[in-house]
């Protein structure tokens, strides 16, 4: 398990800043062969057989770990989309684990950390993620690094065979309040993510893979389920931590983006997601253990150009073609 004091990450507070004796780092690519998905990632944490590995290592966590919880009915995998947000990710982990042990979930966080140069594709890293981990964890919470759950009546339970169980509802999320809003933080059985077939790979930039989705979850027959008698509101549920100002969000459209993400994609999806794994390793925040894994993604920019607005793939692949 790597600490965070000696984490094998570059320091960049050269580059962007230090606040509080605490270091922004950036997350880099490590130089590792690919690891492609693994077929039981946790197997010798729950004692399911061995870890299949590929190339490169599984760093292992110690042997008491608050997530293996090899009685519990249900385990819940925690999938934590990221890129370049460590500062929120200090205040996310010791939050959500307090708030989920507070409740006595069996979970375990994963990171999905996105290294490759194309932009942020939220909903391809969770395809990702629940590809790495589906054999041991029998639900996913995709869950925001910076929305903090502040009220315990939220109960991250295992959701019921109705659908996915929305926990940031449009009547609880400070910022989003239509009704068909899936996104912030959703529970889904690993059956039912199954047969939505994951998410659409398409969404490269910020917003709409959450639309998309409740598609895919009407369209499999499945309703969202929300918690019910909340006492508290959209000012006081949550905690929301991004500060818009420091990172803006990337919903510059381009090529033919916009025509094509306003579609019920029925081309992508969990069994099409392109990436390689070029590192899983452990991370200690405040005594907390959490897995990251170092994800490229790749693009197809005949089908997906706007992965990168600048032109620059699109122009590389008509070279090599």
């Amino acid at each position: 398990m790597v600490n965070i004091s000696t984490i094998n990450w570059v320091f960049v507070c050269g580059l962007s800043f230090c606040m509080g004796g605490i270091a922004v780092l950036s997350f880099m690519p490590l130089g590792s062969d690919c690891i492609c998905p693994l077929s039981n990632p946790l197997a010798k944490l729950v004692g399911s057989g061995p870890v299949q590995k590929k190339s490169a290592s599984v760093t292992p966590a110690p042997k008491e770990q608050d997530h293996v919880h090899s009685t519990a009915a249900h385990k819940m995998a925690v999938l934590v989309p990221f890129r370049d947000r460590f500062e929120e990710l200090l205040q996310f982990v010791p939050h959500i684990t307090d708030f989920l042990r507070r409740q006595g979930v069996a979970h375990h966080i994963f990171l999905l950390n996105q290294v490759d140069r194309f932009r942020f594709n939220r909903a391809s890293l969770i395809n990702v993620g629940f590809q790495f981990c589906h054999e041991v964890y029998d639900y996913i919470a995709m869950h925001d690094v910076d929305l903090l759950p502040r009220n315990d009546d939220l109960l991250y339970e295992y959701p019921s065979n109705m659908g996915p169980l929305h926990i940031a509802g449009p009547k609880l999320h400070p910022k989003y309040h239509y009704d068909n809003f899936v996104g912030g933080i959703l529970l889904v059985r690993r059956e039912h993510f199954q047969k939505m077939n994951g998410m659409s790979n398409q969404y490269w930039g910020w917003g709409l893979e959450d639309d998309e989705f409740f598609v895919r979850i009407r369209d499999a027959g499945l309703q969202v389920t929300r918690p019910q008698n909340i006492k508290t509101g959209i000012n006081d549920t949550f905690g929301h931590i991004h500060n818009r100002h420091h990172r803006k969000r990337d919903t510059q459209k381009c090529f033919n983006q916009k025509e094509m993400t306003r579609k019920r994609d029925h081309k992508t999806g969990l069994d099409n997601v392109k990436y390689k794994i070029l590192k899983v390793q452990g991370l200690t925040i405040e005594g907390i253990d959490i897995t990251v894994l170092n994800i490229m993604l790749e693009c197809d920019v005949n089908k997906t150009p706007w992965c990168d607005c600048s032109g620059t793939a699109a122009a590389a692949s008509v070279v090599q073609t």
